[in-house]
């Protein structure tokens, strides 16, 4: 695009990438960052997210730095963990893993962080880290099982999609929905624009459906 600086964003996330195009920024390219996102032995949530989502801007600026096209461009990284106390939620690809997440949901309270990472085109490191409490209703195995039927929980932090049909399991949410989805809409767009990034630059070519 012309008439604004280039921007990347290091994840392969549809639900990233749908949540900018929603604030109407479209970014130039896509560069995932292939990290181990294993958790630390005895590693904190908070700490787990922020050290994630710097991995991945570190490996996206490495790639950028190596194409002329995008060299100067903002990138921006992001991680999610979820976390009940301080037991880091795994990225289910299971049916178990699934499962044992939803079980022990189920009831209770938890927390969301989103931890983004944002270089800026001078190589410098801007980090915000942001925090949603969610309180799921109990969950009946009948529940447990129909979710994991669904499939929407494949690859999803905690074992669940918000934006689905896990949406109707919330009964109370206090912070960023958003940020539940997988990226803090309020804190990007914020953090983005407070480095000279110009946000609005796509708004005047959004239709709004």
């Amino acid at each position: 695009m012309l008439g604004r600086p280039k921007f990347v964003l290091a994840s392969g996330s549809p639900r990233r990438l749908s949540l900018l195009n929603q604030a109407g920024i479209e970014p130039d390219a896509l560069r995932p960052a292939d990290v181990d996102e294993t958790p630390k032995r005895g590693e904190l949530p908070r700490a787990c997210a922020n050290r994630l989502a710097r991995a991945k801007a570190d490996a996206a600026l490495k790639s950028v730095q190596l194409d002329d096209e995008l060299r100067g461009a903002f990138i921006l990284a992001a991680d999610t963990v979820v976390a009940v106390g301080r037991r880091i939620l795994p990225k289910a690809n299971l049916v178990d893993e699934a499962a044992q997440c939803l079980r022990l949901l189920s009831g209770r309270n938890h927390r969301v962080y989103t931890a983004i990472c944002l270089v800026t085109p001078r190589e410098a490191f801007r980090q915000r880290l942001v925090e949603t409490r969610v309180r799921f209703k109990r969950l009946s195995e009948d529940d447990i099982q129909a979710y994991i039927g669904s499939g929407e929980w494949r690859g999803k932090a905690g074992g669940y999609a918000v934006q689905g049909i896990a949406g109707s399991f919330v009964v109370k949410m206090v912070g960023s929905y958003t940020n539940v989805v997988g990226l803090p809409l309020y804190e990007t767009t914020t953090l983005l624009g407070g480095e000279g990034f110009p946000i609005r630059f796509g708004w005047l070519n959004t239709t709004t459906v």
